[in-house]
């Protein structure tokens, strides 16, 4: 938005949006609708946490719980409402879904906001094809309830009543990056090199992750799901740290993130169920935190034990706002929000 540009709560701007946010309503109407046919069961998570998300590139918002006495208890805005959600299935809870606000640090732009609606759900007892097959629907449902033709994004589209394609990581590297993956697994170097090679430079410390991840997003993204959804999965274990390895290959996850017109909407995984793995994962991920950003975030240990108690599940998380963007055409995802923060300008 450029400084000349009315705010958004004035009535010339407000009424270039009403549309897209009538259409908002909609879709997750039938959203919820579709959830609640599923036997699935709405739940409300809190959204303040002792511990906000244990990965190392994701940044929380810090607040603070200050007691009668005058007592400060630090506490964290949730990065998604992930560690609740499996406490709620270690108490016995087996199909639920949250429309839930979430909140990042260091994320703004066009497809990005520091407050968000992220929808999550989780099934107990079940594998993650049919998670995956639920986020495809929901994709649908979004598409049928804005009355498009297709997703659509910056020229792209998208038609998710089409059969989704799926792709391996190791599949998707060597399509659209020209890159042989499994050999680089654990190799920084000869990944750094290979990224070289295919013109994506990365700093000479930048880690495995880095240099995978600049691969991922300036090569592959873009071109997934083009003209049809696309799945992309069986990702690294390196880059699943809340999911379960793969039962054939334990160099492998069982994780996977959905595309439309080259966006990402959902983040989906089987989910971990050996705490003890699970804190290992957490600790090396906030060991990097600490080096990379110089800070941690606490364990949150009621989680850490939910997780080794909770059954088999495979859940999803999916950018609400974002599917939204996509099915009613909008060109930013300031269009879809009621009340967009608008840091866009300021000081």
């Amino acid at each position: 938005m450029s400084p000349d540009a009315p705010t958004w709560w004035s009535p010339e701007a407000h009424a270039r949006r009403r549309g897209l946010l009538a259409a908002r309503g909609v879709i997750k109407a039938s959203m919820r609708g579709w959830f609640e046919s599923q036997g699935f069961t709405e739940t409300e998570c809190g959204q303040l946490q002792y511990s906000p998300g244990n990965e190392a590139h994701l940044h929380a918002f810090e607040t603070s719980f200050v007691a009668e006495n005058g007592r400060r208890t630090p506490l964290f805005l949730h990065t998604s409402p992930e560690f609740a959600m499996k406490k709620l299935l270690a108490a016995g809870e087996t199909r639920i879904f949250d429309f839930a606000r979430a909140f990042r640090n260091r994320e703004t732009g066009v497809r990005h906001a520091p407050e968000f609606t992220m929808l999550e759900w989780y099934r107990a007892g079940e594998g993650i094809e049919a998670v995956m097959a639920d986020a495809a629907q929901l994709a649908r449902l979004a598409l049928l309830a804005a009355g498009a033709k297709a997703l659509t994004w910056r020229g792209a589209a998208c038609d998710p009543l089409a059969n989704p394609n799926y792709l391996t990581l190791i599949e998707a590297f060597d399509q659209y990056a020209g890159i042989e993956l499994e050999p680089l697994l654990t190799d920084a170097v000869g990944l750094a090199a290979a990224a070289r090679r295919a013109g994506i430079e990365t700093p000479q410390d930048a880690s495995w992750t880095d240099v995978f991840s600049a691969i991922l997003v300036t090569l592959i993204e873009p071109k997934l799901g083009q003209g049809r959804l696309t799945f992309l999965h069986r990702y690294p274990v390196s880059e699943a740290a809340l999911s379960r390895p793969a039962p054939d290959d334990v160099r492998f996850a069982e994780r996977f993130e959905l595309y439309a017109c080259g966006v990402e909407l959902a983040n989906g995984y089987r989910e971990l169920t050996d705490a003890h793995l699970l804190r290992m994962r957490q600790m090396r991920e906030m060991d990097l935190k600490q080096q990379v950003y110089g800070e941690r975030y606490p364990l949150d240990e009621d989680f850490i034990a939910a997780v080794g108690a909770m059954p088999e599940a495979s859940g999803v998380a999916l950018g609400f706002d974002r599917l939204v963007m996509l099915a009613t055409g909008a060109q930013e995802i300031s269009d879809v929000l009621w009340t967009p923060l608008g840091l866009e300008g300021r000081p």
